[in-house]
């Protein structure tokens, strides 16, 4: 196997990549807007001529082509690989969750293959516990699986994001996790509340930002977030200060709300994008947690992906 291509069906996102398996270099990359919640509307629209999985396979099938176009070559024969939100009830085809507790390599997932002429697909499913659930995550732990201690105690692994995972492995055993609703949450107060005029995206973290980011951080671990959360209304108001470094504020405020139960003497492994680790570097120093960072959550996901499909190849 000198490739196989790696697709990342999200809720609002479809990203397509070539990989190649020896040293995982992406060779291509076809990304769309066109999510599973947008293609699962789609589908409904079509009155049901094709069914939900032809439809969403030909829309792949579709894709792959592209991505000839770009290469200049055939791509007959090399398998795809899919998760996240693709083997949902509005995915391809919908999978059963994987009860925990599951190996962080992955040898008790679910796999399912499913048909299509030119390329073979691959369909990897969540995993949920008796009150909380994941799709997509449970690739990026196996993708890292290698860089976690072998020891048998007890880790704490975060992926920060829309719905940051809190995941807790035993015994290289996935046992529990928790999902939290940072992201989401950030984006409706600066999108869509009285805040949203108060606030405005900036991604560098200037000594300004830092300095409010810090505060957020601090002031969530006292009163009520719901009270502080104002704090960015008035800080525009009273205290004249710039919709940049309130953005930040906000920002810490949530991360600082999400991380106040942890406990101190258990360190962190952080997995996630650039921006999300340096924000959560930052509010674990701040509350005197100690981390560790893993590669990008692309990569590991990537990594999940081709182990997962040899593991089945092997089978």
């Amino acid at each position: 196997m000198e490739f196989f291509l790696s697709c990342d069906w999200g809720t609002s996102t479809f990203r397509l990549r070539l990989v190649q398996v020896h040293d995982q270099a992406v060779r291509a990359t076809v990304r769309l807007g066109q999510g599973i919640a947008q293609m699962a509307a789609a589908w409904q629209q079509t009155g049901d001529a094709l069914s939900r999985q032809a439809y969403y396979t030909r829309f792949l099938n579709r894709q792959i082509r592209v991505m000839e176009q770009q290469l200049g070559h055939s791509l007959d024969g090399v398998a795809v690989v899919l998760s996240g939100m693709a083997s949902s009830s509005l995915g391809l085809t919908e999978l059963p969750y994987k009860e925990l507790p599951f190996s962080i390599d992955g040898s008790d997932l679910l796999l399912q293959p499913l048909p299509n002429d030119r390329n073979p697909l691959l369909l990897i499913s969540g995993a949920c516990t008796g009150t909380d659930v994941m799709r997509g995550e449970e690739t990026k732990i196996v993708g890292v699986a290698d860089l976690l201690p072998a020891a048998a105690q007890e880790l704490l692994l975060i992926l920060p994001g829309t719905h940051p995972k809190h995941i807790q492995i035993q015994r290289r055993m996935v046992t529990t996790f928790r999902t939290f609703m940072t992201g989401e949450v950030f984006s409706l107060l600066t999108a869509h509340s009285i805040l949203a005029g108060s606030v405005a995206p900036n991604n560098n973290l200037t000594d300004m930002n830092r300095e409010h980011f810090i505060r957020g951080v601090q002031l969530s671990q006292t009163h009520s977030l719901l009270h502080h959360i104002f704090g960015v209304r008035t800080n525009q108001l009273l205290k004249n200060t710039p919709p940049e470094a309130n953005y930040h504020y906000l920002s810490g405020l949530l991360i600082g709300e999400e991380l106040k139960t942890l406990p101190a003497d258990q360190p962190v492994y952080l997995l996630g994008s650039a921006t999300h680790l340096q924000a959560y570097t930052l509010a674990c120093e701040v509350l005197k947690i100690k981390t560790f960072l893993l590669p990008d959550a692309d990569q590991a996901l990537v990594s999940g992906q081709q182990r997962l499909l040899q593991r089945y190849r092997s089978l």
